[in-house]
């Protein structure tokens, strides 16, 4: 049965649109003229989700699922539950970012609707281009993903990846062994019970006592899929410049003053690198 909603919510589509076209992964997922298609794993199976994002609406249609299912998944994905007045308040007469919020104040922090495929595209992403992660993205869904609807390719899960020898996965995807091995890691931890959405306690730890997965990693995750809103990877290179600064430490010192909110904060200073505002 299919479903759809639309939702009008404040909500800025040009920095969620630019993102998710850096991080689309070949055959998963396509961003065009405002429309996202991906297969998405629902409660009552794989389903073709189309949103398309347009100024303070947000219109998801889905071959299969309920309007409550593509609700919570808008919820997640595009940070719909999140009241910007509160960022506002919190961050409007900052020196720093009190440009920022005022010039965009629809801004949202986007998430991501498979916990697993953002945890792999990430690990896949570690000291690489964009370019060259969704290039590793491709060929690993090709060769362990599935047919889905619409001609895109489900992801594979965590147990399908897990069952695959770290070698093969080097050769197939073309990365080093050390970053296979820490797919390999990560699919294992996964397979095994490690839940990566919003609101999973200890998500964080178990991810950084995984092979390969360091704090900016951990930190990243936590900002987009896990749900934190205090979440801030300091050791990212974007944010050092974009608050003209030259170490984490810094980073670090400088966000003190915007917690609980520094996933915000990160994703305006993102923006503003981004936009050139």
């Amino acid at each position: 049965m299919s479903a759809s909603l639309v939702l009008q919510r404040p909500f800025d589509p040009a920095p969620a649109l630019a993102s998710l076209v850096a991080h689309a992964v070949p055959g998963v997922e396509t961003v065009d003229a405002g429309i996202v298609r991906r297969v998405v794993r629902l409660d009552d199976g794989p389903a073709l989700v189309e949103a398309t994002l347009d100024a303070d609406r947000i219109a998801l249609r889905s071959t299969a699922g309920s309007e409550a299912a593509l609700a919570a998944l808008a919820a997640s994905w595009f940070g719909l539950a999140d009241d910007l007045d509160a960022v506002l308040d919190a961050f409007g007469d900052d020196d720093v970012l009190g440009p920022l919020v005022r010039a965009r104040p629809r801004l949202r922090v986007l998430g991501h609707p498979d916990g697993f495929e953002a945890a792999v595209t990430t690990v896949l992403g570690q000291q690489v281009s964009l370019a060259a992660a969704r290039t590793f993205g491709g060929r690993l869904a090709a060769a362990y993903g599935a047919p889905g609807p619409g001609g895109l390719t489900l992801y594979p899960t965590a147990g399908r990846l897990a069952a695959v020898d770290p070698v093969e996965l080097q050769a197939v995807v073309r990365i080093t062994h050390s970053r296979a091995r820490t797919l390999h890691a990560l699919a294992r931890a996964c397979a095994d019970g490690l839940t990566l959405v919003p609101g999973t306690p200890d998500a964080r730890d178990r991810l950084l006592a995984l092979p390969g997965i360091g704090p900016w990693t951990a930190d990243y995750l936590a900002l987009r899929v896990l749900g934190d809103r205090d979440a801030m990877p300091v050791g990212d290179l974007v944010l050092r410049r974009a608050l003209g600064v030259g170490s984490a430490t810094d980073v670090t010192h400088l966000a003190e003053r915007w917690r609980p909110l520094r996933a915000f904060a990160a994703v305006h200073l993102w923006t503003s690198t981004a936009y050139l505002l």
